[in-house]
């Protein structure tokens, strides 16, 4: 008797072995999700796509309904504006940007040559200096070409854009139409509580809708802010500009970034290191605090999560999912933990602790009538 357990591994390293074994799974699930994606992702990105859009545009329908409009007159009318819109700004945004697309590229290059005076200035050999030239200019080149083909180019992957614009078109208009059958059915089919999967459906649309609202305010306000200031200092292709900061908007932290970084190349190029500083100050102010004081009025409450913690799962999202991890890992990351809270409220109210068990033991009458805590079983 006196052996009992000795050889038995401890209880805290019991629980290191199946947290390990429970994360590989984890990490098994999340590879093959990236196969799958990349195997299916003909239809599965427009899927994808179509359903942000009718997250998006769920109440608008909603609201066309209570004014006494049937579901699916209401469904095709909202469709048939996305449509309208979605059509306006592709002509838009192609039409502005690669009418220019020569003069950008020049514009970058003297603002890369530049860059290699002032590191021969500062003691850079010349051969170093050229070399950094030559790699900032292709670079810049390269990245500017896929910023203009890299969206037609990674759905041509798919199959093609007719094929992408097609699926992502039927599935919003199902979307629309069915959208509370669809929610009913991923309720019934979630294997939790009714109630616990109404709240994870009703906090991921919400999150979803919440913030691509905000972020297309956000990126509007840079739009027209960092597009009006390079019109004023003169900055040439000042349209192709405020497009460029629209559209890279809408990747958290890091496409608004790399559109200021874009826009102040553009203004070393053309009107040389004043204008550029001034352009970066202008930029500094618009991503910034005058960013912070629009947020809160465009977001809400639809992340409420450090600004840290966007920035991380927003690079493990486009790692692990591309594009559509990118744009997605900020909203479904607010979504999961307004879910998590949400749920601990609902247990604290029951009375439950994270397990299920009650919080407070059921009092019990004494035989002397006293009432006291259940006493715990022995195999409690």
């Amino acid at each position: 008797m006196e052996l009992v357990g000795l050889f038995a591994a401890p209880q805290w390293l019991r629980d290191l072995g199946m947290m390990s074994w429970l994360l590989v799974g984890v990490a098994a699930l999340l590879a093959g999700l990236v196969v799958l994606l990349g195997m299916t992702g003909t239809i599965t990105f427009p899927v994808v796509t179509a359903a942000i859009i009718a997250a998006v545009l769920s109440p608008l329908v909603d609201r066309l309904q209570g004014r006494g409009i049937r579901l699916g007159a209401a469904a095709a009318l909202v469709f048939v504006v996305v449509l309208a819109v979605a059509a306006a700004l592709l002509v838009l945004i192609l039409g502005t940007i690669t009418s220019h697309v020569g003069d950008l590229e020049q514009d970058l290059r003297r603002a890369a040559t530049r860059i290699q005076r002032w590191l021969q200035d500062l003691g850079v050999s010349p051969a170093d200096a050229q070399s950094a030239k030559d790699d900032a200019s292709s670079g810049v080149s390269a990245a500017f070409r896929a910023l203009l083909d890299g969206a037609i180019a990674g759905i041509d992957a798919l199959a093609s854009i007719a094929v992408f614009l097609s699926f992502t078109a039927l599935s919003l208009f199902f979307m629309l139409k069915d959208a509370p059958v669809l929610r009913a059915w991923i309720e019934r089919h979630m294997g939790v509580p009714e109630t616990v999967a109404r709240t994870v459906t009703r906090r991921t649309s919400g999150s979803l809708r919440g913030y691509f609202v905000g972020v297309t305010a956000v990126a509007v306000f840079n739009g027209v802010v960092i597009g009006a200031g390079a019109l004023v200092l003169g900055v040439p292709q000042a349209g192709a500009i405020a497009v460029v900061n629209f559209v890279a908007a809408y990747i958290p932290y890091l496409g608004a970034w790399t559109a200021g970084a874009f826009t102040v190349l553009l203004a070393l190029g053309s009107h040389g290191a004043s204008t550029a500083l001034v352009m970066a100050m202008l930029i500094l102010l618009a991503n910034g605090p005058l960013q912070q004081l629009l947020q809160p009025v465009a977001f809400g409450a639809a992340l409420g999560i450090h600004p840290l913690a966007v920035l991380i799962v927003t690079i493990a999202g486009g790692s692990l999912f591309g594009g559509i991890g990118l744009i997605l890992a900020a909203p479904m990351t607010a979504a999961a933990a307004h879910i998590s809270t949400d749920l601990a409220l609902a247990r604290r109210r029951a009375g439950r602790d994270a397990t299920g068990q009650p919080l407070v033991s059921p009092l019990v009458t004494s035989p002397t009538g006293e009432r006291r805590p259940e006493a715990a079983s022995p195999g409690a």
